[in-house]
């Protein structure tokens, strides 16, 4: 069995396309997007009284027409994982002055573009056959597991032990406490009830996969800049110009992985930290992330019976 694996892509619209399409280019039998789905950030595109539009975009000031220089901006804009906005400077300035506002707002454009996801995703892989695994990560709101769950084809494996091709699968978006105070986080005693509520509802942990957004503590897979908490947002350490790595990841995944030796684990949350491991029996892979140009980052892992045949990390 072929799975491909792929995460955080943060909201890029053609990463998210790029693995629509890899799981027939790869003849891959599963595709699994591990969390972190959304995008973070606006884009207010200004209508001027000329009738061109402005914006800053990318830390540039943009000037755009009405027709295809509007349409390829706004597209670039989702490719790269932001929403943009057409608004005009009085409803601009509305928005600033209300952060209420500006939450509703992201909101309702979040939840529409995940609809529009969903909707490309079900014309992409009905005619394919190849099942599609979606979870929200520790950044996405909980409004996404609605979005996917009203999906007729793509599942949403939040929560559940469900029968992937024969092997059984948990999963989880939730990850450990982080300095950026972002929707999913649990404390490690919590994170650890959370995936033990699970792991204890399978049948053969030989043939199983966990599929936990966040990765073990100190595994290699959780490398990140040690960061300044005392200021907000958190800035990065550095020795010279060289950032301060240190292991972010969870401690309670890590137990449960030494305590259950699942087959393998399917991981992300740290975009820097590409790589594979083995915690005892268990591969560990995290196929990292480069969504914010567009490129997308995967891992196929082929199975058989109770064992890893082989994986290979891509990108394109």
């Amino acid at each position: 069995m072929k799975i491909l694996f792929a995460t955080d892509v943060h909201g890029s619209e053609k990463c998210f396309k790029k693995f629509l399409n890899l799981g027939k280019l790869t003849k891959s039998d599963f595709l699994i997007l591990g969390g972190d789905i959304t995008g973070k950030v606006i884009v207010p595109i200004v209508r001027e009284a000329d009738g061109n539009f402005s914006c800053e975009y990318l830390g540039q000031p943009r000037k755009v027409k009405p027709g295809k220089e509007i349409e390829e901006l706004e597209k670039q804009i989702r490719f790269s994982g932001h929403y943009p906005y057409i608004t005009d400077a009085t409803e601009l300035e509305e928005l600033n002055a209300s952060p209420e506002r500006r939450d509703e707002l992201f909101k309702r454009l979040m939840i529409a573009t995940l609809q529009n996801w969903i909707k490309l995703a079900e014309e992409k892989l009905k005619d394919t056959g190849i099942p599609c695994y979606m979870t929200g990560g520790n950044d996405d709101l909980f409004e996404v597991e609605q979005v996917l769950r009203s999906s007729k084809y793509v599942i949403d494996p939040e929560g559940e032990v469900i029968n992937v091709g024969g092997y059984e699968m948990i999963s989880s978006g939730y990850s450990n406490i982080t300095p950026w105070k972002t929707p999913r986080e649990l404390p490690e005693d919590q994170l650890l009830q959370l995936i033990e509520k699970m792991a204890t509802q399978v049948t053969n942990m030989n043939k199983t996969i966990f599929n936990l957004h966040v990765p073990p503590f100190d595994s290699t897979l959780d490398l990140a800049p040690k960061l300044d908490t005392t200021v907000y947002p958190p800035r990065p350490h550095h020795v010279g110009t060289q950032p301060v790595m240190e292991p972010v990841g969870s401690k309670a995944v890590r137990a449960a992985i030494e305590k259950y030796s699942p087959l393998i684990g399917l991981h992300g949350h740290i975009h820097e930290s590409k790589g594979m491991t083995k915690i005892g029996r268990t591969v560990c892979f995290n196929p990292g992330s480069e969504y914010g140009d567009g490129t997308i980052q995967y891992v196929l892992v082929i199975l058989s019976e109770d064992r890893v045949d082989n994986f290979q990390f891509c990108s394109g």
